[in-house]
């Protein structure tokens, strides 16, 4: 019997981290999940800050469980959201908290930058979706309220980055997860050396950039002592959508997918970036993806707002009652800009929705059936809406759309955006951060032979349902 070389990707989100061990079995990807964890805010000298010691201590717990299964990987992967990011002093200790993107200290940051570059001219460079959480409106916020941060920094090191320098003694910046920070240029891949000056942002802190599938580096002596193992650390996409959008099982080129989850990213694969004003205007982004392709791409709020729902309605509904609910709330009309800023981090998502339609004129929705249904409604539209400015802007039509992620699940939803889109819409894989984790760290044994081939082996290997409008 043919022994199984084992990868392991870890998967952390904004609520919570899995660590998934992913084969090769009888020609297709099999995974399972062996450990889990959870993930959330803290309040740290007033900032809403991740609790960075604990996620290290769950990576941690999670390669010791392969070694109590007896499960030992051939190589560890780290992906998590984007955006966010620690210091770290010449010693390689960590200066200050670290600020999640939910915080408010980039409140008014994006007006800061635009004195010293336009946002036009920001976009021209760099292609990316103006949000007010991104790297670069955190970074000026630190240089403005706590500059001696700045000063004292010796590295800028992402949240995965971190990770891997905690398990390898490694520090290395990677291109995918880089390019959320609004400080990549679109062309060249690079840091943008000339932006950072004008920002008065130390060169020093970034290191080269390095795609998917580069090798960090063993773990440490102690780390390999702690777990019981040697292991190679290696790069997947290692923002978490790069990789979801790895484990797309499409092998054409006339597919929308979507990566549905706390975020919803909605786009296209595309080999060139669009950095016009067009672009701009239509808030798209130009995110870097595996061997330099680019995601271009909607952020939309996506289920962070359903989540927040369910955690205010004093029944703990299952989905199917969820799902029932909506449907009987169809009457309602009232709709929101689900990417409103209200809606980012609300002490009440039941308020804010509220609020938002009385500011709009609109008819307030009072009971769950008409909560649901006006969420899902405006999450639709907004869908529809992104596919039109997605075809108007690239002159092309497309007949399929991939939903991949743990959103997918969500048959109310993938029925509505069949609806309102009038395409075909696929649902699946769940796991597709995770799928794509593994497939980078394959595809660096030789596994497969290149990117179509691996999409061609998830489609192969997991479940994807067609939705019936």
């Amino acid at each position: 019997m043919e022994e199984k070389t084992y990868h392991l990707a870890i998967d952390i989100g904004a609520s919570s981290g899995r660590h998934i061990l992913g084969w090769m079995e009888n020609g297709k990807i099999r995974m399972e999940e062996i450990y889990r964890f959870e993930n959330h805010l803290v309040k740290q000298n007033g900032h809403l800050c991740w609790d960075i010691d604990h996620l290290f201590h769950e990576v941690v717990a999670g390669l010791k469980e392969c070694k109590r299964l007896e499960r030992i990987p051939a190589s560890v992967g780290i992906d998590t959201w984007g955006v966010d990011f620690v210091l770290l002093d010449a010693q390689g200790n960590m200066l200050g908290s670290a600020v999640g993107y939910r915080d408010g200290r980039t409140k008014g940051m994006d007006k800061v930058v635009y004195e010293t570059m336009p946002e036009a001219e920001l976009y021209s460079r760099n292609g990316i979706q103006k949000q007010i959480f991104n790297t670069i409106y955190q970074l000026v916020a630190l240089r403005e309220t706590e500059p001696e941060l700045l000063v004292h920094a010796d590295r800028f090191l992402m949240i995965p980055e971190y990770l891997n320098y905690r398990l390898t003694g490694v520090a290395m910046n990677e291109y995918t997860n880089a390019t959320t920070t609004q400080l990549v240029n679109a062309k060249t891949q690079d840091w943008d050396w000339e932006l950072l000056d004008q920002l008065d942002i130390p060169r020093k802190l970034f290191g080269k950039l390095e795609p998917p599938k580069t090798l960090v580096g063993k773990l440490s002596d102690a780390m390999a002592e702690a777990v019981g193992f040697q292991t190679d650390v290696v790069l997947p996409a290692t923002h978490d959508t790069g990789s979801a959008v790895m484990a797309v099982p499409a092998t054409d080129e006339e597919s929308i997918y979507l990566s549905s989850g706390t975020w919803s990213l909605m786009g296209i694969e595309r080999l060139i970036p669009d950095c016009t004003e067009k672009s701009r205007k239509h808030n798209f982004t130009n995110e870097g993806g595996y061997h330099f392709r680019y995601r271009y791409l909607k952020n939309i709020m996506g289920m962070w707002m359903m989540q927040s729902l369910r955690k205010e309605f004093k029944h703990a509904y299952t989905f199917e009652e969820l799902y029932e609910l909506a449907h009987i709330g169809r009457y309602f009309t009232s709709t929101v800009d689900v990417n409103d800023d209200s809606f980012l981090a609300p002490d009440s998502m039941i308020q804010a929705v509220q609020a938002y339609c009385e500011k709009t004129g609109q008819e307030k929705p009072e009971t769950e059936c008409e909560l649901l249904y006006c969420i899902y409604h405006s999450l639709a539209n907004c869908y529809a809406k992104t596919v039109a400015e997605i075809e108007e802007v690239t002159g092309k039509k497309y007949k399929k759309i991939h939903v991949v992620g743990g959103g997918c699940q969500d048959k109310f939803l993938n029925k509505m955006l069949a609806d309102e889109t009038g395409k075909d819409v696929y649902a699946g894989p769940i796991e597709a951060t995770a799928i794509g984790n593994l497939m980078a760290q394959m595809l660096r044994k030789g596994v497969f032979a290149d990117l179509t081939e691996a999409r061609k082996m998830v489609a192969k290997s997991f479940d994807v349902k067609r939705v019936e409008a």
